[in-house]
């Protein structure tokens, strides 16, 4: 076991690189859900929130960040888990986006959402970069995808729902 003086953006810096379990071609940094890290008194309390509120893939990230944190030397640590404010699309990075687009799956179209599930909404496929799509389910592989399918390439993909 290492044992080193950190400090919160070193801590921070430590744990950012932690992919997320569901997409692992992005990080906890780049989705938005590593909000804080505070060390009060001699206990380090790791920030996070889910993008769902039953997300399952939680506790996994929660044993990473205290693995990683364990190696370094760092024993006392909490993860707390927020609800507020709510996870949004709007905290992915443009970096997430394009890793999302690169690994198959397309990312959310817009920032901000008006609507969840538009019916004029023009997905773009991840495969080819056809706009024509078509909506197969508003349920993908997991709760904040969707999955369609390209009219032009006939590749099945998840769509990043907006939220």
């Amino acid at each position: 076991m290492v044992t080193v003086d950190l400090n919160t953006q070193d801590v921070y810096n430590l744990i950012a690189g932690i992919p997320d379990p569901e997409i692992p071609v992005i990080t906890i940094k780049d989705l938005g859900i590593l909000r804080d890290v505070k060390l009060v008194d001699d206990t380090y309390t790791v920030t996070i929130t889910p993008t769902y509120t039953a997300c399952p893939a939680m506790g996994m990230i929660e044993d990473q960040i205290k693995e990683i944190l364990s190696n370094h030397g760092i024993d006392k640590v909490k993860v707390e888990l927020t609800y507020t404010p709510a996870w949004t699309t709007d905290w992915l990075s443009q970096e997430a986006k394009a890793k999302l687009k690169n690994y198959g799956i397309a990312p959310p179209n817009h920032s901000s959402c008006t609507k969840l599930f538009s019916t004029a909404e023009v997905v773009v496929c991840p495969q080819c970069n056809s706009r024509h799509t078509s909506l197969i389910s508003r349920f993908g592989s997991t709760a904040c995808k969707a999955l369609y399918k390209c009219d032009n390439c006939k590749e099945t993909f998840d769509l990043f729902k907006c939220h």
